[in-house]
């Protein structure tokens, strides 16, 4: 009756034909690097790139090892290619607005060539104006300026001392300025005669020097305003020559830019402040005052910078557009920073301090970011969305400085770049649901797949893959029937006999390994053999939790039964994930039933070590019970259903089945074959749905089997619809082979009771009623009984 629940052995594992790759080894095959499997990703991916809208952001999902990365990175590099090198960009100072640096962007490659050419004319101009302002065509200029000027004041002074000879003083231009001295006889009086004067003397001097003084007013005005027109011509004849050697050094740059209006305006702007501030190009030495010996900075060094060009982005040695990957985007790694010294106690800056971001230097290209990285700082996140709305990039620092910090504000650059944002699924739909930009900015999703159809044309480009791997790194060729057995791990990892996975790290890792084995054991090729070695050392290093509970299942400490029969008591299957491995551990699952009206009591979520799904599936029992056999009758029954020995908590529905058939064998009082484990979840019609781990849960039980003894009942039932889930391990196929353990699939409940306890299911009449000595009828016959009780005792 059980052979025709039996898997077949053709079925246990889909096995790769090593004939269908056409080499012997991997050491000819033509290789290239190349994405297995994701069309779709790389469609959204090519897409979303070839998009120039505002908003055509790409987020690109997956999980780690689907080639996400790397694979983004080459795509980008790929469309960068096509494009023309960005501008470059840099800041100057701005002679109209100090705080407020400008902003200058010039074709690919000329930054560096604009910022050479201001040095060396400021250079030239520095050393030229000492010289013309201490030649000798300058000092004949002055001398004539100031013989003029001298002469015109001094007739003005031989008209004052006209007046003053009235008043008994005359009038002397010093250095100080004009005197007034008394005399006597046209004689000017000396220091001893002045003293030796009578008070009525002195008195009558004062009133003639105070009358004097008002009719004098106008002409010593006259005198001042000679002197202000003379030193007013001698700084216009300073700035003619300055303007002079400005216009030597600088209209030769302002015609070589003169299609770019930004740096002609900047260069004109620079040579009216040279002129403007040519006293600072002299070596005339400042004073030492203590105000002068405090301050650290050279005044004249730092008013200089004015005259500095930063070379914010230079893009002359780069070749398309750039492609920039940025692994710790916080805010000025991302959007840019003003740079700070310390002097004295106060923080300064100038537009030679602004520094670029990741945002500056993939402008005009495409910038990847991963969106833990990014997520982790609000203001960088914050600081991008606006960045993108308003594509234009602005530098500002918002960490708090100090309240005596200089500020500037550096005109934003324009901003024209494509963000690839990577992440996983969770993080995708997070930031769609709760972040309303996202959905805005990022329109485009390219979704890596985590596994692929298992069909000819991939398994082949796996084989190139394996060939890159081993030309890249310099590993030993792989022979077909190692890339087979590679091809064969990839579909036990994507759990399906149908897929390969998408997941190429874990692949690669069994590449190195198996490289490894064969160069210790001085081999030239890798074969089969070395593969399976490989895959086994892995194991080894992980399973040292595998291998204690399966000694306490040896020695009894963890009760499982893998023979007789029992009522009530059955071995469940679960999987333990230990993160680079996974297994599968029995557990004994209990029921006892009894008269009562509580329904099915599930012990893990009453003590809450239970997940919702797990108790979702212990509820769908109730279900199953009502439909299967109170539709005459009302349930009075209390069931209690236990993991034994569980103390971590359990989740999942793959293990409801299995509750079921021992809740069935304690109603109808049928004992259970312990060799027999079961995995997988039913519904409420009693149909098996099918379950993951499949192939962990069976060699784990076939490890317990083995440690306890085969006596050839030991086997498992699993859902039907996981057969294309098996790719088992040879030594389980070899036991299954020879007898000694037994894989079922089942479609029902009804199946798999039979299976576990030899009685046949039971099917219901036209009354209702189902079967005599079946399953189903015991059950029911209790159920009844336990409903007949309940009406006694009310």
């Amino acid at each position: 009756m059980l052979e025709k629940y039996e898997v077949p052995i053709s079925k246990l594992k889909k096995r790769c034909d090593p004939d269908i790759f056409d080499y012997a080894t991997t050491l000819n095959v033509p290789v290239k690097r190349e994405l297995i499997g994701q069309e779709r990703a790389m469609e959204a991916l090519k897409f979303g790139l070839s998009v120039k809208r505002k908003g055509y952001n790409i987020y690109v999902s997956g999980m780690t090892g689907t080639g996400r990365n790397s694979y983004s990175y080459l795509v980008a590099k790929e469309f960068a290619e096509k494009k023309e090198s960005p501008k470059d960009w840099c800041y100057v100072f701005n002679f109209k607005k100090a705080h407020s640096p400008i902003a200058i962007c010039l074709d690919t490659g000329e930054g560096k060539t604009f910022k050479a050419y201001v040095e060396k004319a400021i250079l030239n101009i520095k050393l030229d104006i000492p010289k013309i302002l201490s030649s000798k065509d300058y000092e004949d200029n002055k001398n004539v300026i100031y013989n003029r000027h001298q002469k015109r004041a001094q007739e003005i002074i031989n008209e004052l001392n006209e007046l003053a000879r009235d008043y008994n003083f005359t009038f002397k231009q010093t250095e100080r300025g004009i005197l007034s001295l008394p005399t006597k006889n046209g004689r000017t009086l000396t220091d001893e005669e002045i003293q030796n004067l009578t008070e009525e003397d002195v008195e009558k001097l004062r009133e003639q020097s105070e009358e004097l003084s008002q009719k004098a007013f106008e002409f010593v005005k006259k005198i001042r305003e000679v002197e202000s027109d003379l030193r007013e011509e001698i700084k216009e004849l300073k700035e003619k020559m300055v303007l002079e050697v400005a216009q030597i050094y600088i209209d030769p740059l302002i015609d070589k830019f003169s299609v770019n209006q930004g740096v002609k305006q900047y260069l004109l702007d620079m040579k009216e402040d040279i002129v403007k501030n040519f006293h600072m190009f002299l070596d005339e030495k400042e004073e030492e005052s203590i105000e002068n010996l405090l301050l650290p900075v050279d005044k004249k060094e730092d008013f200089f910078k004015r005259y500095e060009v930063n070379l914010f982005i230079g893009n002359g040695s780069t070749h398309g557009a750039p492609v920039i990957k940025e692994m710790n985007p916080n805010y000025y790694n991302l959007l840019g920073k003003i740079e700070y010294v310390n002097e004295l106690g106060g923080l300064k800056t100038d537009h030679t301090k602004i520094r670029p971001g990741s945002l500056h230097e993939a402008n005009g290209g495409y910038l990847i970011i991963q969106a833990k990285d990014i997520l982790q700082n609000r203001e960088s996140w914050e600081g991008l969305k606006r960045a993108i709305y308003t594509e234009k990039i602005m530098i500002e620092n918002v960490t708090g400085l100090s309240i005596i910090s200089e500020t500037i504000r550096p005109e934003p650059i324009p901003l024209d770049v494509k963000i690839i944002l990577i992440g996983d699924y969770l993080t995708y739909h997070l930031l769609y649901q709760y972040d309303e930009d996202f959905k805005k900015l990022f329109k485009i999703r390219a979704d890596f797949d985590v596994e692929m159809e298992r069909n000819k044309e991939n398994i082949k480009k796996i084989g190139s893959f394996v060939a890159y791997r081993c030309e890249k790194e310099g590993l030993n060729p792989f022979d077909s029937s190692a890339v087979a057995a590679i091809i064969e791990l990839s579909s036990r990892i994507s759990e399906s006999q149908n897929k390969l996975t998408a997941q190429f790290n874990e692949l690669v890792e069994i590449i190195y390994e198996a490289d490894a084995i064969a160069v210790e054991e001085n081999k030239s090729i890798v074969t089969r053999k070395e593969v399976e070695k490989a895959i086994a050392k892995k194991v080894y290093r992980n399973n040292i939790y595998e291998e204690k509970l399966l000694e306490f299942i040896q020695n009894e400490t963890i009760l499982i039964d893998t023979e007789g029969w029992k009522v009530g008591e059955i071995n469940g299957l679960a999987v333990i994930d230990i993160g680079q491995y996974s297994f599968g551990r029995p557990n004994k699952i209990t029921a006892n039933t009894f008269l009562g009206k509580e329904g099915i009591v599930n012990i893990e979520r009453e003590v809450e070590q239970s997940g919702d799904i797990y108790d979702k599936g212990m509820l769908i029992l109730s279900g199953y019970l009502g439909e299967k056999y109170a539709k005459k009758v009302q349930l009075a029954v209390t069931a209690s259903i236990a993991f034994e020995q569980s103390y971590d908590g359990v989740d999942g529905d793959s293990a409801s089945s299995t509750g079921l058939y021992a809740l069935l064998s304690s109603l109808g009082d049928i004992p259970i074959n312990q060799a027999i484990a079961v995995t997988g979840s039913v519904n409420q019609k009693g149909i098996i749905q099918p379950i993951g781990g499949v192939n962990e849960k069976i060699e784990g039980y076939y490890k317990a089997c083995k440690l306890k003894g085969f006596t050839g009942e030991e086997g498992v039932i699993i859902p039907q619809k996981n057969i294309e889930n098996l790719m088992l391990s040879d030594e389980v196929i070899n036991a299954v082979e020879e007898g000694i353990f037994k894989i079922y699939a089942v479609k029902t409940i009804d199946e798999g009771i039979e299976i576990l306890t030899g009685i046949k299911a039971g099917e219901m009449d036209e009354d209702g009623n189902y079967e005599e000595e079946t399953v189903n009828g015991l059950v029911q016959n209790k159920l009844e009984y336990y409903s007949d009780l309940s009406k006694d005792y009310e």
